[in-house]
């Protein structure tokens, strides 16, 4: 069986190379790896026997305990009963890290990468980049982390901090955004996340909301994005500032003390306050209000128990194979988001090192890395890393860039490769001569020793998910959950490598469908049952701060009381027991012509599309078409403008009729090749030269699009393409 996938080069194969390729491979498999290869037939790769992916796809992952099609769906080992925790009496967070401290008392815990040296760069377009040499990461011990956070928070109590009173982080990703959270969680402190990119308006209105008087936050956020809100925040009395310079803070409003972390933690060891005795929390205490991204206007603060998070916790781990101290991960996401929070809580509670990183600095090409020095995943070696689909489908379209680039013999050796290792991965075997030498380079740009790769926060492209399994030697495992449920609904088993579907549900929640007759998705629907995805269980978050009318609409309790959440993205189960994200009920609009598009199903498939780095479909209902706003990959677009003569820089050619012409008429094909319907494909797009990036404002920290930010951005275009209306 030949496997193809898409953008991996379709040239006619050197049949002398074909021969000499198989034959290596037959010779190394039949004298070096005949062992290896009889067990992995036998076990298959991870020493379990899963037979071909056919049968794999055929065993029930989960069932409907009552036998109806609509559900609920629990997963097999939870038929009985829902799991609630990872370990017996470890029911809240303090518990968790003091039992990982207890546990692994000297092993490291938290990494950081000091800065060695900066410098401008400046670019032939006059623009002026910042790049940074980092040195080793530097670790701090499970032990040592538990007394700077206990520390910290006995700091905390003295300034005035009382319990079940709220705490707020504005802070990016790093090692003190976790101290500072788990002093909170010791403390009872309800800690108040905001991401670090939201505008003035929505911090303030967080702020304000869920009236903070201490708030952590980084030197560079205070004086860039706090300072300028200050006085529309009444109520704020303490700023911890997580950095250790400067000391001295003037220049604040009466009524507002600055301070360092150290400071408050040197205030926290005075015996006074040391003996002071703690308030534990309970399971039902808040433990977080996390602020969503705000994709679809306000943010909403989501009020989540301590019990909430680990029971979530609980399910996310028990599918993570072989779990231990021995592994490392890297975080990078912001910890503002539910998927990194709860990743990291994952690997806390079982003793794992986590080393910090940021997408400027995450590999040696990454943009504020400079050239020749490490870049984070090389200097760590994560075994564990989770990423949003639009991070792995850059990397996606980078590599094969690349391979387009090579000669014809490396081409084909790739192409080769490729698609024999996609046959053995389909027959459940490993391929070590293939890994080592094809994709041995690929690997080493996530360090080389990466064993799962978890993905949340959007669906991810059946191409990328392929790519990432081939080229990086190590599954996948597609999540699916909401900030609503602690990140926890479904992810994929890690030798499942179907591809478009988000496994079976965590052993802590069970999931139901609900019909949606607008949009013509029924439980009764063949060959799958379809519907609105309703997530219930232990992980079902209390609902959203100070919105009744919200908690009302997308919560209830049944009739044992168990929570579920109304998550308005719409699914289809498969015979196995695994969930299918097809639909999102806010994404659907009614074209003049009576027909429903999907905008999230338009984006997700043209974004195959080599051409097409971003894109955001969008339609009006008194319209008959759909139209895009689109961010081409620059390469291509560049290599397209020569095919047919036209020169000039990316932000010209982006203004250029013909050019847009061009890329539709490319965007066209892509959608005849996907089968999207003729209404569903656009008829007329704007190309931005521009990247959407979460300091844009246009996408959110998870990259999902703000499609009302989008719509205020391109209201020219708009009504140019819908010819002046």
């Amino acid at each position: 069986r030949q496997v193809h996938v898409a953008c991996v080069p379709k040239e006619n194969l050197n049949p002398v190379l074909l021969l000499l390729f198989h034959l290596t491979v037959w010779i190394y498999t039949s004298v070096a790896f005949l062992p290896s290869y009889v067990l992995s037939r036998v076990c298959g790769v991870d020493g379990v026997r899963h037979g071909s992916e056919e049968e794999r796809a055929a065993r029930a992952k989960a069932r409907s305990a009552p036998g109806h099609p609509e559900g609920p769906y629990r997963a097999a080992s939870a038929a009985a009963r829902l799991a609630t925790s990872l370990h017996p009496g470890v029911d809240a967070l303090d518990k968790v890290f003091e039992y990982a401290a207890t546990r692994f008392p000297h092993r490291d815990c938290l990494g950081t990468r000091e800065v060695v040296s900066e410098e401008d760069e400046h670019q032939a377009n006059g623009k002026v980049f910042k790049k940074v040499v980092l040195g080793e990461y530097r670790w701090l011990s499970y032990e040592e982390v538990l007394t700077a956070a206990s520390r910290l928070g006995s700091g905390l109590a003295a300034l005035g901090q009382r319990p079940k009173h709220n705490v707020a982080i504005f802070c990016e990703t790093r090692a003190e955004w976790v101290v500072a959270a788990q002093a909170c969680f010791m403390y009872n402190f309800p800690l108040v996340t905001l991401y670090s990119t939201l505008g003035g308006p929505a911090i303030a209105h967080g702020l304000n909301e869920t009236q903070v008087t201490h708030i952590f936050t980084s030197r560079e956020l205070l004086e860039t994005r706090l300072k300028a809100i200050l006085y529309e925040v009444p109520r704020l009395q303490h700023i911890i500032v997580v950095d250790d310079t400067p000391t001295s803070w003037p220049g604040y409003p009466r009524g507002i003390s600055v301070h360092n972390m150290a400071s408050v933690q040197k205030l926290g060891a005075r015996p006074e306050n040391a003996s002071r005795e703690r308030k534990r929390p309970l399971p039902s205490d808040i433990a977080v209000i996390m602020y969503t991204s705000g994709s679809t206007g306000i943010p909403k603060g989501v009020v989540i128990s301590h019990g909430n998070i680990i029971a979530g916790i609980t399910g996310m781990a028990e599918r993570i194979p072989n779990l231990s101290e021995e592994d490392t991960y890297i975080g990078y996401l912001p910890l503002a988001h539910v998927l990194e929070l709860s990743a990291e809580l994952v690997c806390v509670s079982h003793g794992c090192r986590i080393g910090y990183s940021s997408p400027q600095t995450l590999a040696d090409q990454s943009t504020k890395i400079k050239k020749g020095s490490k870049g984070d995943t090389s200097a760590l070696r994560p075994t564990l890393m989770a990423a949003v689909p639009e991070i792995m489908d850059r990397i996606y379209k980078n590599v094969m860039t690349k391979v387009e680039e090579m000669n014809c013999v490396q081409r084909t050796l790739f192409t080769l490769a490729y698609n024999y290792k996609l046959e053995q991965l389909a027959k459940g075997n490993s391929t070590p001569l293939c890994d080592r030498l094809v994709f041995g380079k690929v690997r080493s740009l996530l360090g080389g020793r990466t064993r799962v790769l978890l993905s949340g926060g959007a669906p991810l492209s059946a191409a990328t998910q392929r790519f990432m399994n081939v080229c990086f030697c190590c599954p996948v495992a597609q999540g699916y959950g909401l900030t609503e449920t602690c990140g926890a609904g479904t992810i994929s088993e890690m030798w499942d490598y179907s591809t478009g579907r988000v496994g079976g549900p965590l052993v802590c929640c069970e999931i139901k469908l609900k019909d949606w007759l607008e949009g013509g998705y029924r439980k009764t629907d063949k060959p799958h049952p379809r519907g609105e995805i309703l997530i219930g269980g232990p992980n079902v978050t209390m609902g959203y701060y100070k919105n009744e009318a919200r908690n009302q609409e997308d919560f209830f309790a049944d009739e044992s009381g168990q929570r579920w959440f109304c998550t308005g993205d719409v699914g289809e189960f498969h015979a196995d027991g695994c969930l299918k994200i097809i639909d999102r009920k806010k994404d659907l609009v009614k074209l003049q012509a009576g027909e429903y598009v999907s905008l999230g199903k338009v984006e997700s498939m043209l974004k195959n599309c080599p051409l097409v780095d971003n894109i955001c479909a969008y339609a009006n209902s008194d319209e008959t078409y759909v139209i895009g706003f689109v961010v081409p990959n620059q390469k291509q677009l560049l290599a397209l403008a020569g095919q047919y003569g036209i020169r000039g820089p990316c932000e010209e050619l982006c203004g250029s009729k013909a050019m847009e012409e061009l890329v539709l008429k490319v965007i066209t094909e892509t959608a005849l090749a996907v089968q999207l319907e003729r209404f569903e494909t656009p008829r007329k797009i704007c190309l931005s030269p521009d990247p959407w990036t979460p300091e844009t404002g246009l996408v959110t920290d998870a990259f999902k699009l703000k499609r009302k930010e989008l719509k205020t951005r391109y209201q020219d275009d708009i009504e140019r393409m819908y010819g002046g209306k």
